[in-house]
């Protein structure tokens, strides 16, 4: 198929490494003192290592070349996994996961008081405390992940459960998702997540809509196949915010 990917000139290349940092899929490799693709399928072609190339050796075209391969990316990433720099400083963001600042990864510091009780006249403050939230942008390998605290929440909770912060997402990692309108299925991403990090429970959020029930049973199966004995449950909102299982 005809799609966009990169190429490298190896006479330009200065071999300084910075791509292959920028590449949260694993594309590029060092390989003698040069940047180099190593698979087509992990490249997806939108370019977060241009920025950081100093001499113009990257460029983007568009010619034959292998599809993406999402779940193929997040098994190298697992398997690849090693201690690097930002394993040592957990608080530096991890490379842009396609290219989108937005997307980058970083941990919020929040106030030991954070979400305490407020008035009328004060407004609540969020207890979010990493970026970015939605599952499938999540990076496998994402700093804040590590020794966490998981709560997997259905996009709707936030809307219906009036103290979702003081009450669920304070002091643990919120990701979020809607099995219904969002392709694919979360379980693979989720096993990704389980099998890199070390995660001390997962809680899981959902609406009572039935449709709902695919958030936790992607949960389940992940847990299943990462091989993780980790303590986890499941809290269950009524479409008027009441809390019907805990």
């Amino acid at each position: 198929m005809k799609r966009n990917i990169i190429s490298i000139d190896e006479n330009l290349c200065n071999g300084c490494g910075l791509c292959v940092s920028a590449c949260h899929e694993g594309a590029l490799q060092m390989i003698n003192g040069k940047a180099r693709l190593v698979s087509e399928s992990y490249c997806d072609g939108l370019g977060a290592c241009l920025p950081e190339c100093p001499t113009g050796a990257i460029k983007i075209e568009e010619r034959e070349a292998a599809p993406f391969d999402e779940q193929a990316v997040a098994a190298h990433m697992v398997a690849a996994k090693s201690p690097t720099p930002i394993a040592a400083h957990p608080a530096a963001p991890s490379p842009l996961p396609c290219g989108c600042p937005g997307t980058m990864a970083k941990a919020i510091q929040r106030p030991t008081e954070t979400a305490a009780a407020t008035t009328d006249l004060t407004p609540a403050a969020s207890a979010l405390g990493n970026w970015p939230l939605q599952i499938k942008l999540v990076p496998v390998n994402a700093p804040y992940l590590n020794n966490a605290a998981l709560l997997i929440a259905a996009d709707c909770t936030a809307f219906a459960c009036a103290d979702i912060h003081s009450r669920f997402m304070k002091g643990k990692v919120t990701l979020i998702g809607c099995p219904k309108l969002d392709e694919g299925d979360y379980a693979e991403k989720l096993t990704a997540i389980l099998q890199a990090n070390e995660i001390r429970s997962v809680t899981v959020l959902r609406m009572e809509v039935p449709c709902c029930a695919g958030i936790a049973n992607a949960v389940k199966r992940a847990l299943t196949v990462s091989g993780k004995m980790i303590p986890w449950r499941v809290v269950t909102i009524s479409t008027d915010g009441t809390i019907l299982e805990e």
